[in-house]
């Protein structure tokens, strides 16, 4: 198996005056300065006593030196630790607590943080430096060596710290490589991090978000569509949550392609986007932390038969499991193995909950309800233990929540136990209370509720944050 480096080594002989990544900023840096950068920095790095072992806390905006630092700590043989930006400061001491954190490295003002953050007083503290490369030690890395911790996206618990080898994350490469396939130059706006370096790896060019991900909110569908506008996108890897906001835009006929992923797809939005660009290809890939892809599906592949289905309580359709993966179906949960799964912890203790051992095989459980089709593809119900009691039966969210969608006057909604009932909740327009009432009490449902917003994960703004949903409940 080759390593995420060669990969990126392989990208930069065959494009090397190709743009890379386009920042926030609109600042565009090439395969060749991208591997320069990461040159200077390991060279730099390593006369801090930066060594194959070193373990290195990475805070820095999503841009091209955050990148180049990837690539400059894995050719030291370093391990990088990556926090989930989504859970703040907490999140960051969480990480350099549980990962055995050794360095810190920064640029801007993230360099702060190594003063107010204890866990980080006592650590050397590199930042990115230009100059001559010289002699960078760069050292020989196995596929099995670590190459970057990174964590779960704390939503229903501490998150939990992921170790991913160089040979997984060439794996995930050459699992996802095929759904990005092109035989043309693309210019993709790319909002999910792993996503950028899987990119690189295929020698594509990144545009990154000129917004918060985590202020989603307050960005217009103008503003996205006039980014993707000037910076000539023709395709667009980007949550659900962004998908509602190209279907409100008006897309330029450059962008061709989006890729959705990171949240449940439901086919009212497909719709909507398909609406404003009939030839716009949508493609939904399914996936999660430990294990990305798992799925994928082309939108016009589904059929008036499975729109039928999904309206009737079949779930979410979300295609075939992508090739080299094994997936199965143990009392109602998906479970996967295979390269591109992740195999356990950092912590072992989170083995226990989450994977299985079947002989030389570690199935990863994704704690999603799913089922089988006679067409082998996979669809999707709700997350285990979200099933609630509709008619003496245990009915997953998913089942009604696609059918809710289409009601009128219905944005969002969320299907929830509540004080041991089933309880609707409904994102929209409440002057259709009544209607919605009425149509509810067929599904056996009789407590509805309206509320401004349905609180949303805070990783992609895709996935109903159901615990803090129960608490609205409560109040």
């Amino acid at each position: 198996m080759a390593n995420i480096l060669q990969d990126f080594a392989n990208a930069v002989q065959r494009h090397p005056t190709r743009v890379a990544i386009v920042d926030g900023k609109g600042r565009e840096t090439t395969f060749a300065q991208l591997q320069s950068r990461a040159d200077q920095y390991a060279a730099a790095w390593h006369r801090k006593g930066i060594t194959k072992g070193s373990r290195v806390l990475l805070a820095m905006p999503l841009d091209a030196g955050l990148y180049a630092s990837l690539a400059a700590l894995w050719s030291l043989g370093a391990t990088v630790i990556l926090p989930e930006p989504a859970t703040g400061l907490a999140g960051l001491r969480h990480a350099a607590k549980v990962a055995g954190v050794t360095a810190f490295c920064s640029t801007g003002s993230y360099g702060l943080l190594k003063f107010i953050v204890p866990e980080l007083w006592s650590l050397p503290h590199l930042r990115p430096a230009s100059g001559p490369a010289g002699l960078s030690g760069r050292v020989a890395v196995a596929d099995s060596d670590v190459a970057l911790i990174s964590f779960t996206s704390g939503t229903t618990d501490a998150p939990k710290a992921i170790p991913r080898s160089h040979g997984f994350l060439s794996a995930q490469h050459h699992a996802i490589a095929p759904l990005l396939d092109s035989t043309k130059a693309e210019r993709d706006l790319v909002a999910f991090p792993v996503f950028v370096l899987i990119n690189i790896a295929c020698g594509q060019t990144s545009v990154l978000p000129n917004w918060k991900m985590s202020r989603l909110a307050a960005v217009t569908p103008a503003h996205v569509a006039g980014w993707i506008s000037a910076q000539h996108v023709t395709r667009a890897l980007v949550p659900p949550s962004l998908c509602d906001k190209l279907a409100k835009a008006d897309l330029p006929a450059l962008l061709h392609t989006v890729f959705t992923g990171g949240g449940p797809v439901f086919p009212d939005m497909l719709d909507r986007l398909q609406g404003t660009e009939p030839d716009l290809r949508l493609c939904c890939v399914y996936g999660s932390t430990e294990a990305e892809p798992i799925a994928h599906l082309d939108a016009d592949t589904i059929a008036t038969a499975d729109r039928t289905n999904m309206q009737n309580g079949g779930g979410l359709i979300v295609g075939k499991p992508v090739k080299g993966l094994q997936l199965r179906i143990v009392d109602d949960e998906i479970q996967v193995a295979g390269a591109h799964v992740n195999a356990g912890y950092l912590d072992p203790r989170h083995d226990a909950e989450n994977k299985i051992k079947d002989g030389t095989t570690i199935w990863h459980r994704t704690g999603d309800a799913g089922r089988l089709d006679d067409q082998g593809r996979l669809w999707l119900l709700g997350r285990i233990g979200s099933d609630v009691s509709l008619a003496g039966k245990g009915t997953y969210p998913f089942a009604i929540e696609v059918a809710v969608r289409g009601w009128q006057g219905v944005e969002q909604c969320a299907l929830i136990e509540n004080k041991g009932a089933a309880c609707l909740v409904i994102g929209g327009d409440p002057a259709h209370l009544a209607d919605w009432q009425a149509q509810a009490s067929l599904l056996h449902i009789t407590d509805v509720r309206q509320i401004a917003r349905i609180p949303m994960d805070r990783r992609h703004a895709s996935k109903v944050d159901r615990s803090a949903l129960k608490a609205w409940l409560r109040t």
